[in-house]
């Protein structure tokens, strides 16, 4: 319903309508909205490394894998910001659930979410080994050897040619728990040969080289397990996206590493935004403020990303203001070349030399775990999330 501007008089009530001008003006702002907001988003996913958001899934109908929770919990706080940058290898983390759901101890997994610009650094088989029944508990052997081999032909893979041995070790009999394989040169081979990808075989035998029964060593199967037993694929990669974009952080700190800063071309601010971009420096008292830290909190939920996203829900991202004023302290973390420019200013010798400005002089990497478009869990850094520390440059 348009709204009216309601006129009251000692005569009585007189209703008029809206004016051209006022809906005209009405209209073009909340196009302008849409149009920033719709922009606005498009730059954030650009800065999470993604063209649309993955689908939201209906949250309770899936659950993340308990060591990629782990991993994450690990790895970030409770914002997602990053405890130690040197835990992760690399800044990508994926896991796969088999597709294949044999009864035989085969498996099979889709990467095809994986960019092949991405550098493959480690990838592990997790299998998790059931008890031995208890008709089985008195057998005679401790141990069996375990082989994981990547297939190379379907129709001969029980005999040598048809496969290739990426990794074999004892595993005693009578354990149960998750046993991790590493098989990062198969994984290698599917990402430059995607046809290739012929699955993952599983051999059990004696230590003196016996075919065992499956009876009595054997692994949960998506098919008749618990999902939190399901086995699994972690595929630990990079993205390339890592580069110091604050040198004064990359040389003479060590703190976190900082990453990318994207050269985004400016959105035009409405005039409200302008008029405060004017007075940013200022408290509510009209005094200056000097630079500093103070909160900035991205809710994940408000942007409509809560459908996706497992962990953190938010982050704080902290934001720097205030003025620079001369003479720069050393609570201010000048730079050498920000004092100099506060000199110039302070004594006029250029024209147009402003105050050095505060803006963030350390940067730390916050965590994202979240379902993508094939609901696999991934576990992504990103750098240059967060402001760590505010000065005057």
């Amino acid at each position: 319903m348009l709204p009216a501007v309601i006129w009251i008089s000692l005569m009585g009530l007189a209703i008029s309508r809206p004016s051209l001008n006022y809906l005209e003006n009405h209209f073009t702002v909340q196009n302008e909205s849409k149009e920033v907001r719709s922009e606005a988003i498009k730059r954030l996913l650009e800065v999470f490394g993604m063209e649309d958001p993955p689908a939201a899934l209906v949250r309770g109908h899936k659950q993340p894998p308990q060591y990629m929770l782990d991993l994450y919990n690990t790895i970030a706080d409770v914002d997602g910001v990053t405890k130690d940058p040197t835990l992760l290898e690399g800044n990508t983390v994926r896991s796969f659930f088999d597709k294949l759901h044999s009864e035989h101890v085969e498996f099979l997994f889709n990467m095809s979410t994986v960019a092949k610009s991405e550098k493959i650094l480690t990838a592990e088989l997790h299998l998790f080994k059931l008890r031995p029944q208890a008709s089985l508990t008195f057998n005679r052997h401790h141990f069996c050897q375990v082989s994981v081999y990547q297939v190379l032909d379907s129709s001969k893979k029980n005999v040598s040619q048809g496969k290739k041995l990426l990794s074999s070790r004892l595993v005693p009999i009578h354990s149960s728990g998750w046993e991790v394989f590493t098989i990062t040169q198969a994984v290698r081979s599917w990402m430059s040969d995607e046809g290739s990808n012929l699955g993952l075989l599983v051999t059990v035998r004696t230590l003196a080289g016996l075919q065992m029964d499956l009876k009595s060593v054997r692994f949960a199967s998506g098919r008749h397990h618990h999902h939190s037993k399901q086995p699994m694929l972690v595929l630990f990669t990079d993205d390339g996206r890592r580069a110091a974009s604050l040198e004064i952080t990359a040389k003479g700190s060590d703190d976190f590493p900082v990453g990318p800063s994207l050269p985004f071309p400016s959105l035009p601010l409405p005039a409200t935004a302008r008029r405060s971009a004017r007075s940013a420096d200022y408290d509510d008292s009209g005094e200056k403020m000097p630079c500093q830290r103070l909160p900035l909190y991205v809710d994940f939920e408000e942007i409509g990303w809560s459908g996706w996203i497992v962990s953190p829900r938010g982050y704080n991202a902290y934001h720097c203001k205030g003025s620079c004023p001369f003479p720069l302290g050393q609570n201010m973390r000048p730079t050498n070349h920000a004092t100099v420019q506060s000199i110039i200013n302070a004594l006029k010798l250029t024209k147009g030399i402003e105050t050095p400005c505060c803006v963030p002089d350390k940067l730390f990497s916050i965590n994202l775990l979240y379902f993508d478009d094939d609901e696999n869990v991934v576990l992504k850094q990103y750098d240059d999330m967060v402001a760590g520390s505010c000065g005057c440059h």
